[in-house]
């Protein structure tokens, strides 16, 4: 909203402050002003000037000579070059030593030897914006209008010794999307009265009604619609005081009864439509709903489509109005207008914007309704622009409003107390303080005997609905600036991360450092994606979204798996063969087809290797990636955890996974060994389908390893006495595991075993097919003592004998 001082001087004393002592004063009450413009760019010396005569150049046929009256009988000859100078015009002159924009002087010069005493300008060279005057006034010199006194300063006719502030309006204070809004604002900061328009309407013979019939039937989208009925009006330019308004608000003039509708939307914020009264058929107007296939040429000269939720204004029968938003061509007002149908209406805020958006079609009008307008202006303003009209259009306004039954408007009553008021603002205001602001912002206001303020808020003031609305009044007015600074206190606490937290940023930081990347992936995915690995999501019914993007992001994950897959695919098919990487995300598990309750959110922890583990050089081969590097990401989580003595691992075929090369994970808890995720080659189908090569995988409930996690370091005294060992190569079945004869020897070892490893497994047919051998080396030690060779030779051969009974096992030879 630009706001021209001048205009805003005429409804409220603004002496004492100029343009930016304005600025500062209403930015620091919270009506931010971005920009200050002094519409005089420098201009000097410039008059108006009368062209008594005209003759052309005798040595350029561009070029005409000039006799100019400028006042005092003073008669100029001014060498002029634009195309649409002619005698009897008034124009600017710029007269011997005057400048324009720029520090640009004039000078007594001669054109192709003809002597020019000044200049006669245009509208750009006295620094004003040409886009806002009329298209026959944007090319050439400008053309002032008749009765502009001669020798008068051009600054005062087009009133251009000025400034206009820009506001920068929140969508909350549409109440200053206006002239009167701006004064009432100003008159709260400063404590002085406004002074409001009169209209003047004068008593005519005839009634409105007699010309004009409203019907409202959609009520709920117009809740107050109001006609004036204006006879005999001449169309042409209006007054240049109204067009310097205009123009300094940043709108361009088109004519007389146009420009008053703009000019009182600009004043009281209440936008107005005039429709030449002879196209309307009967005068009858009906306000509705649009019909389907319906259709209306608005007045930029584009056939808009309508739809039912547009409102529209009709003549009964055809649309010829977007209500709020732009007139029809079919009942525009131009030269050949003589009765004017001028609307005033309020139309629901959310219709209007929806139409808008919808059509692309903003205009200064939507905005405002968009935003709310004061419905207690309706009548008002279609008084002010009717009294304008009857004066710069010479119209008959006819005696009457035709209306339709308008809504209720109710001021918002609001209770605060004092206290309330100084205890959120934390200041000491009295009654008489608070009285005082509410005075300058015109709320009438009741105090009872217990210090309560009962406020009635004016309809303008649309965006104060609760006491802490108030609240916000006092302390703008009172000045943010007086309001004491006061010490935060209270107990307070150090941030830190949750154990769950804390565990994922050093998984993350572990696994990055061991050569994966991390992904981040949708948590959206196809329903198809959702059948792989079952066994993993215990079958859980996936989630559907109610309005999903697109089929393949249609349901809620209920494995990481998947989305790993498509990353190493799309990788794959950039001939990024060599993957490794890993993903913390949360997948979400429900048994339920028809949700009655939120599904729940697990997190999990998944990796993938395909491709190389160590790619080829001149002194190496390539190394494949294998199991053991799946497993061994396993074990470094169980390391960083402290949960390794915790896991272990048993062979598994879940779905998907390859049958032979797959385990499940175990963690050991006070329920037993519960399965917290698998290890293991994807099924040569899967990695066929995603075409891929072999491919390995790692999928983790994270919740019971967050339970379990123990970050504490045990520390031990390096052992003082020496280690014996012993080691021994078994020949067992081929479906005995490494691990649970290891299980077994430590178990028949006891206390004395410090550690025990399988360091071979050789199968082949000297074993026999059902066979292999299974190479183990113990280290024996006491902590107290050194061992001796009897006692370690005693406690192996148990240890042996104790395989060889549970197990079939024979010592190879």
């Amino acid at each position: 909203m630009n706001v021209s001082y001048k205009w805003l001087s005429e409804y409220i004393d603004l002496s004492g402050y100029n343009g930016e002592q304005l600025a500062e004063l209403m930015t620091s009450g919270g009506i931010e002003i971005d920009i200050v413009e002094n519409r005089d760019k420098g201009v000097t010396g410039v008059v108006v000037g009368h062209v008594v005569e005209r003759e052309k150049h005798p040595d350029a046929d561009k070029l005409s000579v000039c006799k100019v009256n400028v006042g005092q009988g003073e008669l100029l000859q001014i060498v002029c070059g634009a195309k649409n100078v002619a005698a009897g015009q008034l124009v600017p002159v710029a007269t011997i030593g005057a400048k324009l924009p720029g520090d640009f002087a004039i000078k007594r010069a001669k054109l192709r030897g003809v002597e020019s005493q000044g200049m006669i300008c245009s509208a750009k060279e006295l620094g004003l914006n040409d886009k806002l005057l009329p298209k026959e006034q944007q090319e050439g010199i400008l053309v002032l209008p008749e009765g502009t006194p001669v020798g008068a300063s051009i600054l005062d006719v087009l009133a251009i010794a000025d400034e206009v502030l820009e506001l920068d309006l929140t969508p909350n204070r549409s109440d200053c999307l206006s002239m009167l809004g701006a004064a009432y604002e100003v008159a709260a900061l400063t404590g002085r009265p406004v002074t409001l328009p009169q209209a003047g309407l004068k008593d005519a013979a005839e009634v409105a009604s007699d010309y004009v019939k409203v019907e409202v039937e959609a009520k709920e989208q117009c809740t107050h619609y109001a006609a004036r009925y204006i006879k005999g009006v001449h169309i042409g330019p209006s007054p240049q005081w109204m067009q310097n308004r205009l123009m300094a608000a940043g709108v361009r003039p088109i004519n007389n009864v146009v420009d008053v509708t703009n000019y009182v939307m600009l004043e009281y914020g209440q936008p107005l439509h005039a429709f030449d009264a002879d196209k309307v058929e009967g005068g009858r107007i009906l306000v509705r709903l649009a019909r389907e296939g319906e259709t209306l040429v608005t007045l930029d000269g584009q056939e808009r489509k309508l739809e039912p939720h547009m409102l529209v204004i009709t003549d009964g029968t055809n649309p010829i109005a977007l209500a709020g938003v732009m007139g029809g061509a079919n009942s525009e007002v131009t030269d050949a207008t003589v009765n004017i149908l001028l609307e005033s209406a309020r139309f629901d805020g959310s219709t209007v914007r929806k139409t808008s958006r919808q059509l692309g079609l903003r205009s200064e009008s939507s905005a405002r309704f968009e935003k709310g307008v004061d419905p207690a202006r309706v009548i008002p303003a279609l008084d002010r622009a009717a009294a304008l009209m009857a004066e710069v259009a010479n119209g008959l306004v006819l005696d009457g409003i035709v209306q339709s039954e308008p809504a209720a408007v109710e001021e918002a009553v609001i209770a605060v107390s004092i206290a309330k008021i100084n205890g959120y603002l934390g200041t000491e205001l009295s009654s008489l303080e608070i009285e005082t602001i509410f005075g300058r912002l015109q709320f009438r206001y009741e105090v009872s005997s217990d210090h309560v303020f009962t406020v009635h808020v004016p309809s303008r003031r649309g965006d104060i609905t609760r006491d802490v609305d108030l609240i916000e009044e006092v302390a703008r007015l009172y000045g943010y600036d007086n309001i004491p600074t006061t010490p935060i206190e209270g107990a307070t606490s150090p941030g830190a991360l949750t154990k769950a937290q804390a565990i994922r940023r050093e998984l993350r930081k572990r696994l990055t450092n061991a050569g994966l990347h991390e992904v981040i992936s949708y948590s959206f995915t196809h329903p198809e994606r959702t059948a792989l690995f079952p066994d993993l999501t215990s079958n859980a019914v996936p989630v559907r979204l109610a309005l999903p993007m697109s089929e393949d992001r249609s349901v809620l994950r209920t494995s990481l798996l998947p989305q790993l897959l498509e990353t190493a695919t799309y990788n794959r098919n950039r001939k990024n063969d060599d993957v490794a990487i890993f993903e913390i995300g949360s997948v979400f598990h429900t048994d339920e087809t028809e949700l009655t309750r939120l599904p729940q959110e697990k997190h999990r922890l998944a990796a993938l290797i395909t491709g190389n583990r160590i790619g080829a050089k001149w002194n190496r081969k390539a190394q494949p990636a294998d199991f053991y590097d799946a497993k061994g990401i396993v074990e470094a989580i169980a390391e960083t955890l402290g949960v390794s003595g915790s896991l272990s691992y048993e062979a598994a075929k879940p779905e998907h996974f390859h049958p032979g090369r797959t385990a499940a994970v175990k963690l050991d808890t006070e329920r037993g060994p519960l399965v917290i995720g698998y290890v293991g080659q994807l099924h040569p189908s899967v990695q066929l389908a995603n075409d891929l090569g072999d491919t390995y995988v790692v999928e983790l409930e994270l919740t019971l390893l967050y339970e379990q996690a123990d970050f504490g370091i045990v520390y031990k005294a390096l052992p003082r006495y020496p280690a014996m060992q012993r080691d021994i190569a078994l020949v067992v079945d081929r479906g005995v595991e490494a691990g649970a004869l290891s299980a077994a020897a430590a178990e028949q070892a006891g206390a004395l075993l410090e550690s025990i490893n399988v360091f071979d497994v050789y199968t082949g047919e000297r074993l026999g097919a059902s066979k292999k051998s299974v190479a183990l080396s113990l280290v024996y030690r006491h902590a107290e003592r050194t061992l001796t060779d009897e006692e370690v030779t005693e406690l192996h051969a148990s240890v042996v004998s104790k395989l060889e009974q549970s197990f079939g096992a024979e010592l190879r030879k």
